[in-house]
């Protein structure tokens, strides 16, 4: 993928010259908004328990805790080191895979928090909050969650907008024109297969998220369904449009389907649901694999199903965008050749 992307990443003259004002804007917004959540998570590894109240199950274990903290931190720091290959003239030369992959993690990772965060404010304000609300402040003070969540709708604004502006001089014909523009052969049957499979394995972690937030408790553990309120069905909801994003964006790309959209519809669809499904998904299933003390806390073979599906799916979904990108990008050099 990195050699047939690199002959077609030819810069423009805005990208050459230096970050303009709307960049360095950007870059700066990303990176101060790291600043709250990588103190809050450096002082949780040095031992301190500020936003934890006293009871939460974070301080069970010292060790993990600051395993789990020290990961995350990496994580993040990640947005500022993309802040800068995204506007400094040497982000250029940086391998194509080596600077997509980063940037799908991190778009998976924030738009759920990016679209739930909102949401559930809303939910809260209207008396939703419910079950959740109230197991939520035994986990962390409220506060914690609010600048958290804030500096990551800021990083994600952030990032995704430097993101665009930096993949349009790069890689501007990979979404160019509409679907029926598309050639013959750009996605062939092995991929339409890939289609068809993430849609078949996206039904079991679809109708268990479906269920989940239409207030059915089955395949919960005791933990999950005493804590559902209005912010867990609004999670579970996120889930189930992420999935369905995924796989229409699937399903567009691989059978040249609604010929007149935009190329970047489907494109936006399978980039931001792929990488949500897949990254949270793959969030969760790791989470699980330590297991909580308390059994009524361990995630159920269903909920494992569902995460482990939706992860599946996720990287079927990527897998068709990846070629898709890595043909337009071969054909475009083919020509300038």
């Amino acid at each position: 993928m990195t050699q047939s992307l690199a002959p077609a990443a030819r810069p423009t003259a805005g990208t050459t010259a230096g970050p303009g004002r709307t960049r360095r804007i950007l870059r700066a917004v990303a990176v101060v908004s790291c600043v709250p959540y990588l103190t809050l998570k450096a002082a949780w590894v040095a031992g301190s328990h500020v936003g934890i109240p006293a009871g939460s199950s974070l301080l069970d274990d010292r060790l993990t805790m600051a395993v789990v903290n020290g990961l995350s931190m990496l994580l993040d720091s990640a947005v500022i080191v993309l802040a800068l290959v995204l506007t400094r003239p040497w982000g250029l030369r940086v391998p194509a895979w080596l600077l997509a992959f980063p940037v799908w993690v991190a778009t998976g990772l924030l738009a759920p928090v990016m679209a739930g965060f909102p949401a559930q404010l809303a939910v809260r304000a209207f008396g939703g909050g419910g079950a959740s609300s109230a197991g939520r402040k035994a986990f962390l003070d409220e506060w914690v969650f609010t600048v958290v969540y804030t500096g990551f709708i800021a990083q994600g604004l952030a990032l995704g907008g430097l993101f665009v502006l930096y993949a349009r001089g790069r890689w501007g014909h990979v979404w160019r024109g509409r679907v029926w523009d598309l050639p013959v052969g750009a996605i062939g049957p092995a991929h339409r297969a890939l289609a068809v499979a993430a849609a078949v394995l996206a039904l079991p972690p679809l109708i268990l998220h479906a269920l989940w937030a239409c207030g059915v408790p089955a395949g919960l553990n005791e933990g999950r369904a005493a804590d559902r309120g209005g912010e867990f069905h609004v999670l579970e909801t996120l889930y189930v449009v992420f999935l369905l994003a995924a796989v229409a964006g699937a399903v567009l790309l691989a059978f040249r389907r609604g010929r007149a959209l935009p190329v970047a519809v489907p494109l936006s669809l399978v980039w931001v649901g792929s990488g949500a499904v897949a990254c949270w998904g793959g969030w969760l299933s790791l989470a699980s694999l330590g297991g909580p003390t308390d059994l009524a806390d361990r995630p159920t073979p269903l909920m494992n199903l569902a995460y482990a599906g939706q992860m599946l799916v996720g990287l079927l979904v990527a897998a068709i965008g990846v070629y898709h990108f890595a043909e337009r990008s071969a054909r475009a050099a083919r020509r300038a050749a």
